[in-house]
């Protein structure tokens, strides 16, 4: 619903310059609001059930992902129990988060109908995709390392949200790079030398290289902060009970970029 402000706006620019478009885009902004209401949008409840669809999504995966050696082990279950944690889940979500581990950690769980009602649903809107596949990330990743069998499930999981084979290893090869960021790491190690290892894995984390320009990199970093702004997740589906995890790869963007500034300077 942007036709109105872009009539409006066009509008009030070629009668009264500037000012007038701001008006034009005001008024149509207030028209598009009354033609979705008048055809049924309700943005507010769409937006609780794009959070309702990623969080039951990602929890029935992660129990999935879990069991993907063939059992739970203990230490599997303390490092979903830890991310539940880290996340800084309310009693009720935790509640509804375990139940949703053990169904995706069934022997009959199947992946695809699951992913194919998160799209159906509307999960393949904005950046949800790439966001569903980062959480993911973040559970294989807890232990440390990224198993073979994780990686296949997610790569599945990639192939049936429709991303090829390609953009997913390049997907993974930022979301690795950017793990070497977690905790500002290199910000707390003081004026020290960069190592040209550090300095390759800070440009793989934002998905650039070495010898593009400064006003590319700067490009690369302000869109993978763009994608990660809370109020953006809040609003393109992501449960603000799991916007903790959304928020510190937000910090490890940063601190991959500031390396290459510094490096750069």
């Amino acid at each position: 619903m942007i036709f109105g402000k872009i009539i409006g706006g066009f509008i009030g620019l070629s009668s009264a310059g500037f000012f007038g478009a701001i008006i034009g885009v005001l008024a149509g902004h207030f028209f598009d609001k009354g033609i979705a209401q008048a055809m049924g949008f309700d943005y507010g409840a769409d937006r609780a059930k794009l959070q309702r669809l990623f969080f039951e999504t990602t929890f029935k995966i992660m129990g999935h992902l879990a069991k993907v050696d063939g059992r739970i082990s203990e230490e599997e279950i303390q490092q979903a129990e830890a991310l539940m944690a880290q996340l800084g889940l309310t009693a009720e979500h935790r509640k509804e988060a375990i139940a949703l581990f053990k169904l995706g950690s069934q022997n009959d769980f199947q992946l695809e109908p699951v992913i194919a009602s998160f799209i159906a649903n509307g999960g393949r809107r904005h950046n949800l995709p790439i966001l569903l596949l980062e959480f993911l990330f973040s559970i294989a990743m807890a232990d440390g390392e990224m198993h073979q069998a994780e990686k296949e499930i997610l790569s599945k999981t990639a192939g049936y949200l429709g991303i090829g084979s390609r953009q997913f290893e390049q997907l993974l090869a930022m979301l690795m790079a950017q793990q070497n960021f977690a905790g500002g790491q290199y910000q707390q190690q003081g004026q020290r030398q960069t190592s040209a290892n550090e300095l390759d894995k800070a440009y793989k984390a934002l998905g650039v290289s070495s010898a593009d320009s400064d006003r590319d990199i700067k490009k690369a970093y302000r869109k993978l902060m763009s994608q990660h702004h809370p109020d953006k997740l809040v609003a393109q589906g992501v449960p603000e009970a799991m916007m903790k995890v959304a928020t510190e790869k937000a910090q490890e963007i940063q601190a991959a970029y500031d390396l290459i500034k510094k490096a750069r300077s």
